[in-house]
Parts: C-alpha cells; structure tokens; sequence
C-alpha cells in the first residue's frame, strides 16, 4: 500500500489530470516549504522530523456542541414553608363537610387496597396493608390517651406529621392530637383497626417503606 501511494502518477494520467508530477527531491522541498510557511512555531528540525516520521494534521478541530443550560428551580426549604404558613388551613376552611368527600375517596381507596373489605377476609393480610396505607380522609377516634381530654375526640384526618394528626371534627374545630401515649380507632365497613401512636410515629410517606412487625401496632 506504501509503495503505491509513493509511486509516480502513469504519463497517461498526467496529462488527463493537467498535473506534473514532481521528483522525490523537488516534492519533499515543496512540501518542507509548505509547512515552513504554516507551521512558524515549529523548528525546521522538528519539521523535518514530522515529515520523516509522522503524518501532520493541518487546521483540523471538531465542532464543539453547545451544551443547553437547564435552569433548575429550587423549593422552598422548612424555613420558608414555615414563614408562608404553608401547611396551616386557614379557618374559613375549616368546615368537616369540605372533608366528606376526601372520607368517601379514602373509603374506595382502602376497599381497592385490601381487594374488598368482607367478612371472611384475613385480618393478617388487612392488618399489614393498612400499617402502610395513607390514613388522609379516614375518620379517627381517640381510644385511649393518657391525656383524658382527648379521649372520644372524633374527625377527619386533614393533615398527618411526624408526631401529630389533625383533624376536624363535626363541631368544625381543628384538633392537634399527639400521636405518642394515644391509641386511635378506625373504622371501614364493619372493620376496626387501633392505631397505636406510639409506634406510628413516621410521616405518611416514611411509613410506606418502613417494614413493621405485625405484632403490637395494629390490631384488627
């Protein structure tokens, strides 16, 4: 392949392409010339080294891309939700019949998530989906507290923290229950379940990864 790449252009070609070709000597002045000429940073010894040696790249370079800035939006951090009051509900909203439908939506929810609540269903297989479904919309009522006051203490869960649920009651007042030292029933076609606060104390979206033992915080 070298040797035809260096072999002299055939007369015939010469004349059809309007080229004459030059001798060995003549075409390496020519070409050391050339790159004399564009490549001024270089010594003629380092020239003459590429031109013996290596094959030279002249005036290449690949076309960078432009690279889109995406802008990236930041929330607001718990200082700043705590300012704007963004988790409060505001009074004129709290009226127990503006929850109802969010109990119905709650209902379906759990029937769909326990494949239909009937009575020979296993309380076992209820008792584990219910440790990790979302309570949002479910009626509570406080069993038992060592706090005597919120014992009986009946409403529509609006809002669960880490430590708290709230909920609004028939009366339209917002209670703030603690969750730790309280028990609380739920109720769904015919089933009761106890929630044991204390062992509940995990934000919703926690809860739904945690893996619980069935023992001691849920009983059917």
């Amino acid at each position: 392949m070298e040797a035809l790449v260096n072999a002299r252009l055939p007369a015939d070609h010469e004349h059809i392409l309007h080229i004459v070709a030059l001798k060995k000597k003549q075409a390496e002045k020519f070409t050391t010339a050339f790159l004399k000429k564009n490549l001024t940073s270089m010594t003629e010894e380092k020239i003459n080294d590429i031109v013996q040696h290596k094959a030279v790249l002249l005036h290449y370079a690949r076309k960078k891309k432009e690279r889109k800035k995406i802008k990236r939006t930041k929330g607001l951090n718990a200082k700043q939700r705590r300012e704007l009051k963004v988790f409060q509900l505001k009074p004129e909203n709290q009226k127990y019949e503006l929850f109802l439908p969010l109990h119905e939506l709650w209902k379906q929810y759990i029937r769909d998530l326990c494949n239909g609540l009937k009575p020979d269903s296993n309380p076992q297989n209820i008792q584990q989906k219910l440790l990790k479904a979302d309570f949002h919309g479910a009626v509570l009522t406080v069993a038992k507290s060592k706090c005597p006051s919120y014992v009986g203490t009946t409403g529509i869960l609006v809002q669960e923290m880490k430590h708290v649920f709230k909920i609004i009651t028939m009366e339209d007042k917002l209670k703030v229950i603690p969750k730790r030292n309280s028990v609380f029933a739920v109720e769904i076609d015919g089933f009761v379940s106890h929630i044991f606060g204390s062992k509940f104390e995990l934000r919703s979206s926690e809860r739904s990864a945690k893996k619980f033992k069935v023992k001691g915080t849920i009983d059917l």
